[in-house]
Protein backbone atom coordinates (compact mmCIF):
# COMPACT_ATOMS: atom_id res chain seq x y z
CA UNK A 1 0.00 0.00 0.00
CA UNK A 2 0.95 3.54 -0.71
CA UNK A 3 1.87 4.91 2.33
CA UNK A 4 1.37 8.48 1.53
CA UNK A 5 -2.41 7.69 1.10
CA UNK A 6 -2.57 6.30 4.77
CA UNK A 7 -0.76 10.08 6.49
CA UNK A 8 -3.11 12.05 4.75
CA UNK A 9 -6.23 9.77 5.27
CA UNK A 10 -8.99 12.29 7.78
CA UNK A 11 -9.68 10.66 11.34
CA UNK A 12 -11.41 12.03 13.69
CA UNK A 13 -10.30 14.93 15.55
CA UNK A 14 -10.55 17.73 18.37
CA UNK A 15 -11.23 20.12 15.43
CA UNK A 16 -14.28 21.42 14.08
CA UNK A 17 -12.56 23.47 11.32
CA UNK A 18 -13.87 22.93 7.69
CA UNK A 19 -11.65 21.54 5.70
CA UNK A 20 -10.63 23.40 2.76
CA UNK A 21 -13.20 23.80 -0.97
CA UNK A 22 -12.08 22.22 -3.76
CA UNK A 23 -12.84 22.45 -7.12
CA UNK A 24 -15.09 19.41 -8.05
CA UNK A 25 -13.69 18.08 -11.33
CA UNK A 26 -11.81 14.75 -12.20
CA UNK A 27 -8.41 14.29 -10.74
CA UNK A 28 -5.24 14.53 -13.57
CA UNK A 29 -3.68 11.58 -12.02
CA UNK A 30 -6.15 8.86 -10.33
CA UNK A 31 -4.60 7.03 -7.85
CA UNK A 32 -4.89 3.15 -7.29
CA UNK A 33 -4.41 1.45 -4.03
CA UNK A 34 -3.27 -2.15 -4.44
CA UNK A 35 -4.47 -4.31 -1.38
CA UNK A 36 -2.92 -7.19 -2.92
CA UNK A 37 0.54 -5.85 -1.37
CA UNK A 38 -1.07 -5.48 2.33
CA UNK A 39 1.28 -7.73 4.99
CA UNK A 40 -0.12 -6.44 7.80
CA UNK A 41 -2.25 -8.57 10.17
CA UNK A 42 -5.89 -8.23 9.81
CA UNK A 43 -6.32 -6.79 13.40
CA UNK A 44 -4.34 -4.06 13.12
CA UNK A 45 -5.70 -2.65 9.72
CA UNK A 46 -8.24 0.22 9.83
CA UNK A 47 -11.68 -1.31 9.69
CA UNK A 48 -12.37 0.98 6.33
CA UNK A 49 -10.10 3.54 4.20
CA UNK A 50 -11.45 5.71 1.18
CA UNK A 51 -8.35 6.43 -0.51
CA UNK A 52 -8.88 9.57 -2.66
CA UNK A 53 -12.11 8.30 -3.69
CA UNK A 54 -14.19 9.60 -6.83
CA UNK A 55 -17.08 8.60 -8.60
CA UNK A 56 -18.42 10.49 -11.97
CA UNK A 57 -21.52 9.25 -13.24
CA UNK A 58 -21.89 8.62 -17.17
CA UNK A 59 -23.13 12.46 -18.65
CA UNK A 60 -22.45 14.61 -15.89
CA UNK A 61 -19.49 16.12 -17.60
CA UNK A 62 -16.36 17.20 -14.92
CA UNK A 63 -18.92 16.75 -11.79
CA UNK A 64 -18.03 13.90 -9.44
CA UNK A 65 -21.02 12.71 -6.94
CA UNK A 66 -17.85 11.59 -4.53
CA UNK A 67 -15.20 13.71 -4.63
CA UNK A 68 -11.55 12.85 -3.46
CA UNK A 69 -12.49 11.18 -0.72
CA UNK A 70 -9.64 10.41 2.17
CA UNK A 71 -10.88 9.07 5.20
CA UNK A 72 -10.04 6.55 7.89
CA UNK A 73 -12.75 4.83 9.91
CA UNK A 74 -11.88 3.36 13.26
CA UNK A 75 -13.64 0.44 15.21
CA UNK A 76 -15.64 0.77 17.95
CA UNK A 77 -17.64 4.54 17.04
CA UNK A 78 -20.95 5.64 15.73
CA UNK A 79 -20.44 7.67 12.72
CA UNK A 80 -23.48 9.66 11.42
CA UNK A 81 -23.02 10.49 7.98
CA UNK A 82 -24.72 13.88 7.40
CA UNK A 83 -25.39 16.07 4.40
CA UNK A 84 -28.53 17.19 1.82
CA UNK A 85 -29.79 15.80 -0.79
CA UNK A 86 -27.45 14.80 -3.85
CA UNK A 87 -24.09 15.68 -1.41
CA UNK A 88 -22.81 11.48 -2.51
CA UNK A 89 -23.56 9.81 0.61
CA UNK A 90 -25.73 6.89 -0.99
CA UNK A 91 -23.20 6.97 -4.00
CA UNK A 92 -20.24 6.77 -1.63
CA UNK A 93 -22.43 3.84 0.30
CA UNK A 94 -22.98 1.84 -2.53
CA UNK A 95 -19.15 1.72 -3.05
CA UNK A 96 -17.97 0.77 0.08
CA UNK A 97 -20.45 -2.01 -0.11
CA UNK A 98 -19.13 -3.16 -3.84
CA UNK A 99 -22.26 -2.08 -5.54
CA UNK A 100 -20.40 0.87 -7.42
CA UNK A 101 -17.16 1.01 -8.80
CA UNK A 102 -15.06 4.23 -8.06
CA UNK A 103 -14.34 6.44 -10.90
CA UNK A 104 -10.25 6.34 -9.34
CA UNK A 105 -9.30 5.99 -5.88
CA UNK A 106 -9.91 3.06 -3.45
CA UNK A 107 -11.62 1.63 -0.48
CA UNK A 108 -10.18 -0.90 2.20
CA UNK A 109 -12.29 -3.14 3.98
CA UNK A 110 -10.21 -4.96 6.53
CA UNK A 111 -7.25 -3.95 4.33
CA UNK A 112 -9.73 -5.61 1.01
CA UNK A 113 -11.15 -3.96 -1.76
CA UNK A 114 -14.75 -4.81 -2.24
CA UNK A 115 -15.13 -8.68 -2.79
CA UNK A 116 -17.24 -11.59 -1.44
CA UNK A 117 -14.79 -11.72 2.17
CA UNK A 118 -15.87 -7.98 2.85
CA UNK A 119 -19.35 -8.41 1.95
CA UNK A 120 -19.52 -11.20 4.82
CA UNK A 121 -18.46 -8.67 7.36
CA UNK A 122 -20.71 -5.99 6.38
CA UNK A 123 -24.30 -5.54 6.70
CA UNK A 124 -25.94 -3.04 5.09
CA UNK A 125 -29.63 -1.76 5.11
CA UNK A 126 -30.37 0.21 1.83
CA UNK A 127 -32.65 2.95 1.79
CA UNK A 128 -35.50 1.59 -0.82
CA UNK A 129 -36.72 -2.06 1.04
CA UNK A 130 -35.23 -5.05 -1.35
CA UNK A 131 -37.72 -7.53 1.08
CA UNK A 132 -39.72 -10.16 -0.99
CA UNK A 133 -43.28 -9.47 -0.66
CA UNK A 134 -44.48 -12.91 -1.24
CA UNK A 135 -42.83 -14.09 1.80
CA UNK A 136 -43.75 -14.38 5.66
CA UNK A 137 -41.18 -12.53 8.14
CA UNK A 138 -40.20 -16.28 9.01
CA UNK A 139 -38.96 -17.28 6.10
CA UNK A 140 -36.88 -14.01 5.80
CA UNK A 141 -35.77 -15.29 8.96
CA UNK A 142 -34.58 -18.89 7.68
CA UNK A 143 -33.20 -17.36 4.54
CA UNK A 144 -31.10 -14.65 6.39
CA UNK A 145 -29.54 -17.19 8.27
CA UNK A 146 -29.32 -19.81 6.08
CA UNK A 147 -27.60 -16.73 3.97
CA UNK A 148 -24.94 -15.00 6.38
CA UNK A 149 -22.85 -17.46 8.64
CA UNK A 150 -22.72 -14.55 11.26
CA UNK A 151 -26.84 -14.31 11.84
CA UNK A 152 -28.18 -14.44 15.10
CA UNK A 153 -32.06 -16.33 14.72
CA UNK A 154 -32.37 -15.97 18.52
CA UNK A 155 -31.77 -12.21 18.35
CA UNK A 156 -33.69 -11.34 14.76
CA UNK A 157 -37.07 -13.52 16.64
CA UNK A 158 -36.39 -11.51 20.42
CA UNK A 159 -36.48 -7.91 18.49
CA UNK A 160 -39.35 -9.44 16.39
CA UNK A 161 -41.50 -10.31 19.47
CA UNK A 162 -40.41 -6.59 21.44
CA UNK A 163 -41.90 -4.84 18.19
CA UNK A 164 -44.88 -7.17 18.08
CA UNK A 165 -44.58 -7.77 15.28
CA UNK A 166 -45.71 -11.68 14.20
CA UNK A 167 -43.41 -14.49 12.32
CA UNK A 168 -46.45 -15.68 10.32
CA UNK A 169 -47.32 -12.09 8.96
CA UNK A 170 -46.59 -12.34 4.95
CA UNK A 171 -44.79 -9.49 4.55
CA UNK A 172 -47.00 -7.63 1.73
CA UNK A 173 -49.56 -7.63 4.55
CA UNK A 174 -47.45 -5.49 6.52
CA UNK A 175 -47.09 -1.68 6.57
CA UNK A 176 -43.93 0.63 4.47
CA UNK A 177 -42.75 0.97 8.40
CA UNK A 178 -43.02 -2.44 9.85
CA UNK A 179 -41.35 -3.40 6.88
CA UNK A 180 -38.71 -1.42 7.58
CA UNK A 181 -38.49 -2.63 11.06
CA UNK A 182 -38.47 -6.07 9.71
CA UNK A 183 -35.36 -4.95 7.55
CA UNK A 184 -33.65 -3.44 9.82
CA UNK A 185 -34.03 -6.71 12.38
CA UNK A 186 -32.68 -8.31 9.85
CA UNK A 187 -29.60 -6.31 9.19
CA UNK A 188 -29.33 -5.88 13.19
CA UNK A 189 -28.88 -9.74 13.99
CA UNK A 190 -25.94 -10.00 12.30
CA UNK A 191 -22.40 -9.85 14.50
CA UNK A 192 -20.87 -7.75 11.58
CA UNK A 193 -17.52 -5.84 11.34
CA UNK A 194 -19.45 -2.69 9.82
CA UNK A 195 -23.24 -1.89 9.71
CA UNK A 196 -24.14 0.77 7.15
CA UNK A 197 -27.69 1.77 7.92
CA UNK A 198 -28.95 4.18 5.28
CA UNK A 199 -31.98 6.22 6.42
CA UNK A 200 -33.13 3.72 9.17
CA UNK A 201 -35.69 5.33 10.58
CA UNK A 202 -37.18 7.36 7.88
CA UNK A 203 -40.07 5.72 7.43
CA UNK A 204 -41.17 4.67 10.89
CA UNK A 205 -43.16 6.90 13.45
CA UNK A 206 -41.62 9.11 16.08
CA UNK A 207 -42.75 6.78 18.62
CA UNK A 208 -41.31 3.41 17.50
CA UNK A 209 -37.78 5.63 16.83
CA UNK A 210 -36.44 5.56 20.27
CA UNK A 211 -37.32 1.92 20.13
CA UNK A 212 -35.55 1.39 16.63
CA UNK A 213 -32.47 3.66 18.20
CA UNK A 214 -31.93 1.51 21.03
CA UNK A 215 -32.19 -1.57 18.99
CA UNK A 216 -29.34 -0.32 16.69
CA UNK A 217 -26.95 0.68 19.53
CA UNK A 218 -27.58 -2.80 21.72
CA UNK A 219 -27.96 -5.23 18.95
CA UNK A 220 -24.13 -4.85 17.56
CA UNK A 221 -21.02 -5.74 18.03
CA UNK A 222 -19.29 -3.58 20.52
CA UNK A 223 -15.96 -4.08 18.60
CA UNK A 224 -17.73 -2.81 15.15
CA UNK A 225 -18.62 0.70 13.96
CA UNK A 226 -21.97 1.76 12.21
CA UNK A 227 -22.03 4.42 9.99
CA UNK A 228 -25.61 6.04 10.15
CA UNK A 229 -27.04 8.11 7.24
CA UNK A 230 -30.47 10.74 8.05
CA UNK A 231 -31.46 13.54 7.62
CA UNK A 232 -33.23 12.84 10.77
CA UNK A 233 -30.47 14.36 12.74
CA UNK A 234 -31.91 15.44 16.17
CA UNK A 235 -33.28 12.08 16.62
CA UNK A 236 -30.06 10.12 16.23
CA UNK A 237 -27.83 12.49 17.35
CA UNK A 238 -27.10 11.32 21.27
CA UNK A 239 -26.65 7.83 19.91
CA UNK A 240 -23.24 9.21 17.77
CA UNK A 241 -19.81 9.32 18.36
CA UNK A 242 -19.04 11.45 15.58
CA UNK A 243 -20.06 12.92 12.22
CA UNK A 244 -19.02 13.15 8.62
CA UNK A 245 -20.34 16.21 6.96
CA UNK A 246 -20.44 16.12 2.88
CA UNK A 247 -21.48 18.71 0.23
CA UNK A 248 -21.36 18.07 -3.29
CA UNK A 249 -19.54 14.82 -3.10
CA UNK A 250 -16.61 16.57 -0.92
CA UNK A 251 -15.92 15.80 2.40
CA UNK A 252 -16.80 18.86 5.07
CA UNK A 253 -15.69 17.55 8.39
CA UNK A 254 -14.93 14.70 10.44
CA UNK A 255 -14.50 15.17 14.02
CA UNK A 256 -15.91 13.70 17.30
CA UNK A 257 -19.67 15.35 18.71
CA UNK A 258 -18.50 16.03 21.15
CA UNK A 259 -15.87 18.67 20.01
CA UNK A 260 -19.04 20.05 18.17
CA UNK A 261 -20.69 20.53 21.32
CA UNK A 262 -17.67 22.17 23.87
CA UNK A 263 -16.20 24.09 21.08
CA UNK A 264 -19.38 25.22 19.27
CA UNK A 265 -21.80 24.88 22.12
CA UNK A 266 -24.20 23.55 20.15
CA UNK A 267 -26.09 20.86 19.03
CA UNK A 268 -25.12 18.48 15.92
CA UNK A 269 -28.55 19.30 14.26
CA UNK A 270 -27.58 23.37 14.91
CA UNK A 271 -24.61 23.52 13.56
CA UNK A 272 -25.71 21.08 10.49
CA UNK A 273 -28.35 23.66 10.14
CA UNK A 274 -25.81 26.81 10.18
CA UNK A 275 -23.02 25.04 7.90
CA UNK A 276 -25.95 24.06 5.29
CA UNK A 277 -27.79 26.75 5.23
CA UNK A 278 -28.27 29.11 1.89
Amino acid sequence: MDENNISTAYTPNDSVQALPAQDNTIPKDPIYVDSDKMSAPYSNMPLLQLNDLCKRYPGMGTYMSVFHMNLVIPRGRIIGLLGPNGCGKTTLIKMINGLLAPTSGNVLINGMSPCPATKKVISYLPERTYLDNSMKVSQMVTYFADFYEDFSTEKAYGMLGALGISSDARLKTLSKGTKEKVQLILVMSRQADLYILDEPIAGVDPAARDYILRTIITNYNPGSTIILSTHLISDIENVLDDVIFMKNGSLMLYTSVDSIRSQMGKSIDTYFREVYAC
